[in-house]
């Protein structure tokens, strides 16, 4: 959270004074003209946190007190821990950044401009040390993505992974036992309507959908503090709970996701699946899901076949992962 204060009193002449200062202090010490703009930059922002210490605000969640720290995610103000969980609570944000997020035309600027240009930095040097990492160039670590992809074939199941460097190829821990011939899966369940996740590891796939949600949704087998946290389920009937996985492979404007049948084991409902290094499923109810919108049950478009999906894998789509050996 950023931490403001705000009281003007007589001190604006030396707001102005140093806003002045900085400005020329950061366009001086550059010689070139890019990188003097640069520094402009710099210095519209630190002005920017000089000018915020000298503003007032309520917080946004109690009304009451005078705000002393800003989400830098939702930018709501609070002026105590308190409010800031309950913040969160409310609007469903976990406080940190998006530097992705989408930004008009006409509410650019140069501020915007500043965190593009160090996201792409740290994207730079994310993917630089990504290709110097030792285990990119390992042979062992090729054979078996290899080999595990290669199994995953044969299961009718288009399994990719990610380079080195990843959150999801760091987390896998998917593996194949060769002496049983089956997947033991990392598995992530997600709830939407709850707000939780849990990651599941070594799951074999000969193992239903049903008996890997018992220990979650189940209202006597359940663990009681994962019952109470996932009450919105457990109190709803089974009959109401669906289960989906997202498909891979198309435009973000156009997201489906795949009805998967409770009833049958893990590697059935992979079968003619794209998977992009571990399978994540969407545990909603039918009733609450909104834009969720599983594939063929859009008035908008034709239904499909989900199991050829991977049918036209060979042709380069936009955002398509390809296999890294």
């Amino acid at each position: 959270m950023t931490y403001i204060t705000g009281d003007v009193n007589g001190e604006e002449q030396w707001y102005k004074a140093t806003k002045l200062m900085l400005i020329h202090h950061c366009c001086a010490s550059d010689s070139t003209v890019s990188m003097g703009s640069f520094a402009f930059f710099q210095a519209s922002v630190l002005c920017f946190n000089i000018e915020i210490l000298f503003t007032s605000f309520r917080c946004e969640t109690c009304s009451e007190e005078e705000a002393k720290y800003r989400c830098p995610r939702c930018m709501k103000y609070s002026c105590s821990l308190l409010c800031v969980k309950k913040h969160k609570l409310a609007q469903s944000c976990n406080g940190v950044r998006d530097k992705t997020a989408f930004v008009s035309v006409n509410e650019f600027t140069d501020l915007n401009l500043l965190s593009d240009y160090r996201f792409l930095e740290d994207v730079g040097r994310t993917a630089d040390a990504a290709a110097r990492h030792p285990t990119v160039h390992s042979p062992t670590t090729k054979k078996l993505l290899y080999c595990l992809r290669n199994k995953a074939r044969k299961c009718n199941i288009d399994l990719r992974t990610l380079p080195v460097g990843f959150t999801k190829r760091r987390e896998n821990s998917t593996t194949f036992n060769f002496v049983e011939k089956k997947f033991y899966w990392h598995l992530k369940l997600v709830f939407p309507h709850c707000h939780a996740e849990y990651t599941l590891k070594g799951v074999p796939d000969d193992r239903t959908l049903a008996d890997i949600l018992k220990p979650y949704i189940d209202p006597v087998e359940s663990d009681p503090v994962v019952c109470q946290r996932l009450r919105m389920y457990t109190m709803s009937p089974q009959s109401d709970v669906q289960i989906l996985m997202k498909i891979e492979n198309r435009k973000r404007n156009s997201v489906r996701y795949n009805e998967l049948d409770a009833s049958r084991s893990l590697l059935d409902n992979l079968k003619g699946k794209v998977i992009i290094e571990y399978p994540t499923l969407f545990v909603v109810l039918k009733t609450l899901k909104k834009d969720m919108v599983v594939l063929g049950q859009d008035a908008t478009e034709p239904a499909e076949n989900s199991d050829g999906e991977s049918s036209s894998l060979s042709s380069v789509e936009e955002g398509e992962i390809r296999d890294t050996l």
